[in-house]
């Protein structure tokens, strides 16, 4: 192991174990998904257990070895080792956003029964969707249109949501609509059902410069009719529960980019070393050396602040006391995600834009990163509150 390598070991030892064991694992698959679709690799990656909650029993033959890490840590740790084997970018996002902003907080608040029924997400064979954003907005929750109108024992559901990560390709999805007029607290519901229920209707994939590899879309719902089963909750604890899986997806949605920071600064790291430049190794630079520090710098914050919140909520702290630490390590790590690209991108030269050069850079998804989960400038507004300041929206 390089000095470099055991410097970023920042995490607990069991994670760091977790982290090798899953780029290990999928090594061999990216090599044999390379050009697959979406949800080839999907059901791929899945395999290996990624989407899992809870870890597997250990085998007769284990041997004892760094403590297990507590399960959201675990799961952290899958998803930085699956996008450190260089899995696409755009499947791990989706992967961490439906470990993350879906299935932790639905296990907490959903009956055993009714997560039994669709605990077999967890296998990859289907796949769930958040469907809250609509064409007015997304950030104002309370201004939505989406109805969902009494009728008899179940809902009639009425509206249309957009920006949806993987909506083309989803079986399941947890939808966010109006239940009472007005911007009352207890005036939205969440359902969780089947995308094929009559009336559903699916919109073309966008075609995106950031994340190409995860489709979005849009779904239209135009009297579709839901029994009582499908109410997440209870009536009117729709924005309750969308503030459980906003602060679950601020605290650990951008784990997804750990991988691909990992991978960039190695492969700058080595360049360096090798290049020639005017007649010295080019990492022999101040300047050079100094930007591989700072890429080192923001690296090692960003995985100390994930895994920070990882073991927080590992030691079952409620999300409405993180609300503020998760906002802060979304924009941290997002608005670090940008300097660490910047840099590569300064040091690649030419080369980070011809798209089969040794050292392509992508900026479009890390500069995306700023917008998921809510824009980094509303999540600011949100932490000057917690401060007292009287700033509104």
């Amino acid at each position: 192991m390089s000095a470099a390598d055991r410097l970023l070991r920042s995490g607990p030892p069991g994670a760091e174990a977790v982290v090798d064991e899953y780029r290990d694992r999928a090594l061999p698959l990216v090599e044999q998904l390379a050009g697959k679709g979406f949800r080839d690799q999907w059901e791929a990656l899945a395999g290996l257990g990624v989407l899992c909650l809870d870890a597997p029993e250990p085998g007769p033959g284990a041997s004892a070895g760094a403590a297990a890490p507590g399960p959201v840590t675990r799961s952290l740790a899958m998803i930085e080792g699956i996008g450190l084997a260089g899995a696409d970018p755009g499947v791990v996002y989706a992967m961490a956003s439906q470990v993350f902003g879906m299935e932790y907080p639905l296990r907490a608040v959903l009956p055993a029964g009714a997560w039994r029924s669709v605990a077999r997400i967890q296998e990859g064979r289907e796949l769930l969707c958040h469907a809250l954003t609509e064409r007015k907005g997304g950030s104002d929750p309370l201004s939505m249109d989406t109805r969902a109108t009494r009728d008899g024992d179940g809902y009639v559901l009425e509206g249309a949501k957009t920006f949806i990560t993987a909506a083309p390709v989803a079986d399941l999805a947890l939808v966010f609509a109006r239940t009472e007029q007005g911007r009352s607290p207890f005036s939205l519901s969440a359902f969780l059902f089947p995308v094929a229920t009559a009336g559903v209707t699916r919109a073309e994939a966008f075609a995106k410069t950031a994340l190409p590899g995860v489709p979005m879309g849009e779904l239209a719902f135009d009297g579709v009719r839901l029994d009582a089963g499908s109410l997440v909750g209870g009536e009117g604890s729709g924005l309750a529960i969308l503030s459980s899986t906003t602060t679950w997806e601020r605290a650990l949605l951008l784990g997804y980019a750990l991988g691909p920071m990992r991978r960039t600064l190695q492969r700058l790291t080595d360049w360096a070393s090798e290049r020639g430049h005017f007649g010295r190794r080019m990492g022999s630079s101040h300047q050079v050396a100094a930007r591989i520090s700072d890429m080192a710098l923001v690296l090692h914050r960003s995985r100390t602040l994930l895994y920070a919140m990882a073991a927080r909520l590992d030691a079952g702290t409620p999300t409405r006391r993180l609300s503020a630490e998760a906002a802060l390590t979304k924009i941290s790590v997002s608005e670090d995600y940008v300097r660490l690209t910047e840099h590569a991108t300064a040091l690649s030269g030419v080369r980070a834009f011809i798209a089969d050069s040794e050292l392509p850079a992508d900026l479009h998804s890390p500069m995306a990163a700023l917008t998921y989960a809510g824009p980094n400038d509303l999540l600011r507004i949100g932490v000057a509150r917690e401060f007292g300041l009287p700033v509104e929206n």
